[in-house]
């Protein structure tokens, strides 16, 4: 009975553990939601422009294609509403402290995340009913509004995400009491459109590289046609333009994370005292205020946030101990991040160069392997930028203003909720897959009488 009785204080441990069931809970949602969401923002546009290409070029195997992904694209936006309306439930059930404070303030870009939803799944519904019931052009119409929701979408919440990491948009009394709230100031603070093109450039990339993936693994096992050679090129073109494009959008989050949350960076540098002509380190391990075994690049941290190889960089040091956030985690995911979307440029670049000498896929099966890995690794570089964001901001929920232990929920039993979400995303993971990999396995193909569609001048 000793171990039942252990669980049952674990289970329902009281407030003074609740930061770490919260926690855990809150990361394992946002985990899962987050590569969800990505599908959700660039997989629409993906699938309109293959119909596009189909009717302009009277392609069976691309209207195939595009039809196949939209009833993916159904499913995966189905999986991600479910993970998003239970981080609705969580934000208020979790962290009260923050909703009580802040909620007038904040409160107002997920009102507008969920009208943008609620538009998204209207239009979700729409093109994947209207396929043969609606002319081709009016169909492709009917996706513009599922394509700008979702980006909408996801803009409202990294706004709410950057109004966390730089709170803005009010002020406070004499009693502390938040006042002259600006709902509208708030969503368009020092960190959001740095946050959001970055977010929307790792979107394409997660959506291209994974999706791509999955016809390198068929390719690899003989399936050579134009129909999985087309399904390759499309969404690795995708991924491969947006790539590079990180790198400069990453330039420019350091910059912003460096004005605004200098400690931050200096976790993400493993940077500890502050001072002048602060080389750039590459991996190692932060011990006893040291970062060891690392790598450096003289001035390179310098010459990237002040652009002066003398420039002075803020350090760990200039914060006590206790408002600094773990610094390993956020090395090591800051350097995962930043290492794997190198590898993925070199995939980028394979591609654009064989493209330009030879017009077509570069035909070895080391390419092929290449591309069957990159889908896992983009997943796991976004999920590594986002620990970044996220454990780089701690002990604060709202940056320099208002700890996260000060706003978790006091009730007991929340790590039952953890328990309980944990099953509810396995469960929700496994049904994902076997209803893809069916998909997979019978892709849409003409009828023989079909034959091939006419090209048609949709849009002249």
């Amino acid at each position: 009975m000793d171990q039942y009785a252990a669980f049952a204080e674990v289970a329902l441990a009281g407030a003074t553990d609740n930061v770490v069931p919260a926690r855990l809970q809150m990361g394992v949602s946002l985990g899962w939601h987050i590569i969800f969401s990505c599908f959700g923002v660039a997989f629409p546009a993906i699938v309109v422009f293959t119909e596009w290409r189909a009717h302009v070029r009277g392609n069976a195997d691309l209207r195939n294609l595009a039809r196949t992904w939209s009833k993916a694209m159904g499913v995966l936006f189905a999986a991600g509403a479910v993970s998003g309306t239970l981080l609705s439930f969580e934000m208020g059930i979790l962290w009260p402290g923050l909703i009580e404070r802040y909620g007038e303030v904040v409160g107002f870009p997920f009102v507008l995340e969920g009208f943008a939803f609620f538009i998204e799944a209207i239009f979700v519904g729409i093109y994947l009913f209207g396929w043969d019931r609606m002319s081709p052009r009016a169909h492709m119409l009917s996706a513009l509004p599922m394509i700008v929701s979702g980006v909408a979408g996801a803009f409202f919440v990294i706004a709410a995400n950057g109004w966390m990491n730089n709170p803005t948009g009010f002020s406070v009394d004499a009693t502390g009491r938040v006042v002259d709230a600006d709902p509208v100031g708030a969503m368009f603070g020092p960190s959001t459109w740095a946050q959001f093109t970055h977010m929307l450039i790792a979107a394409y990339m997660v959506t291209g590289f994974t999706v791509a993936s999955v016809f390198a693994v068929a390719m690899l096992r003989g399936r050579r046609d134009r129909y999985h050679r087309s399904g390759l090129l499309i969404p690795l073109t995708a991924a491969a333009i947006a790539t590079p494009f990180q790198f400069g959008v990453g330039d420019w989050i350091a910059n912003v994370v460096a004005e605004n949350q200098p400690v931050k960076l200096a976790a993400m540098e493993g940077h500890f005292e502050t001072g002048t002509a602060v080389p750039l380190s590459l991996g190692g391990l932060y011990v006893d205020d040291e970062l060891r075994w690392a790598l450096e690049v003289p001035w390179g941290l310098s010459l990237l946030v002040t652009h002066d190889p003398n420039g002075e960089v803020v350090g760990l040091d200039s914060v006590p101990a206790e408002q600094r956030p773990p610094v390993n985690a956020v090395h090591l995911a800051y350097n995962a991040m930043v290492g794997i979307a190198s590898a993925l440029v070199l995939v980028a670049l394979w591609l654009g160069w064989s493209w330009w000498r030879r017009r077509r896929i570069p035909r070895s099966d080391w390419f092929l392997r290449a591309v069957a890995v990159s889908g896992v690794a983009a997943v796991v570089a976004m999920e590594a930028g986002w620990l970044t964001t996220e454990i780089g901001r701690q002990p604060y929920i709202v940056y320099g203003l208002l700890r996260t232990a000060d706003a978790v929920s006091p009730a007991p039993g929340l790590f039952l909720g953890f328990y309980a979400v944990v099953v509810i995303y396995v469960l929700l993971t496994v049904l994902t897959v076997v209803v893809l990999r069916r998909l997979a396995g019978s892709h849409d193909t003409p009828a023989p009488q079909e034959g091939s569609p006419e090209r048609q001048e949709v849009f002249r």
